[in-house]
């Protein structure tokens, strides 16, 4: 008799092969895996196809499916995958696999328990975004050099409080320190801008993917 019971099993909304579109991972071919669900309402949210729906599916079928790509490189994201507990094993999992991984997260739940192989890009909630009572401030100390941290940016009110805490905790000397523009709030030129009249020791970005496909699901 089997004790072991049924395969864990994860709420999954799509896994896909695109090139990565932001982080310092731009460009490269990567398998997505976007888990189901987010606790988070940010108003510029551009994925809330992935707050419910899904299907699921046990752990060693995700693991096949990313394997059927044939590219080393996989990304977990949201939604806010950190609200699957399996996902934790998941990441341990493609990590044991041989895959190098990254985990996107809101930063509003602890990442203390992530693999230490996983790159986390932990994305600040600015006070734009209506979530930023959610950030767990308890997590920058937790960040690394394998680790990066997003601002996604609405206004010049956003930009003030970023940048003054990029500075005020010298968040740079950690990690990587990415700011993305609002794309329907905020021109990239201007967010440009005003980093280099600032020397501000940040990564400008805008979305690769979005350049290249449009808003487009699976991309």
């Amino acid at each position: 008799m089997n004790d072991a019971g049924p395969p864990l099993s994860l709420k999954i909304s799509e896994i896909f092969l695109s090139l990565q579109g932001e982080t310092s991972r731009i460009g490269l071919p990567t398998v997505f895996i976007r888990l189901t669900g987010c606790p988070l309402r940010c108003v510029w949210c551009d994925t809330a196809y992935a707050f419910s729906g899904g299907r699921m599916l046990p752990l060693p079928d995700v693991l096949a499916e990313v394997a059927r790509f044939g590219v080393p490189r996989v990304c977990v994201t949201g939604g806010e995958p950190l609200a699957q507990p399996a996902c934790l094993i998941l990441l341990r999992a493609l990590c044991d696999a041989g895959h190098a991984v990254s985990l996107e997260t809101s930063g509003a739940l602890d990442i203390a328990a992530v693999d230490t192989r996983v790159a986390r890009v932990v994305d600040l909630k600015a006070p734009g975004s209506g979530e930023f009572e959610r950030n767990r401030w308890q997590n920058l100390d937790l960040l690394n050099a394998t680790d990066e941290l997003k601002f996604v940016l609405k206004d010049r009110a956003d930009y003030d409080w970023a940048s003054q805490l990029v500075r005020e905790r010298r968040l740079a000397d950690c990690c990587p320190v990415l700011f993305s523009p609002v794309a329907s709030e905020l021109a990239a030129t201007t967010l440009a801008e005003w980093i280099l009249a600032d020397r501000l020791p940040v990564r400008f970005q805008v979305q690769l993917h979005k350049v290249l496909w449009g808003n487009m699901r699976g991309k």
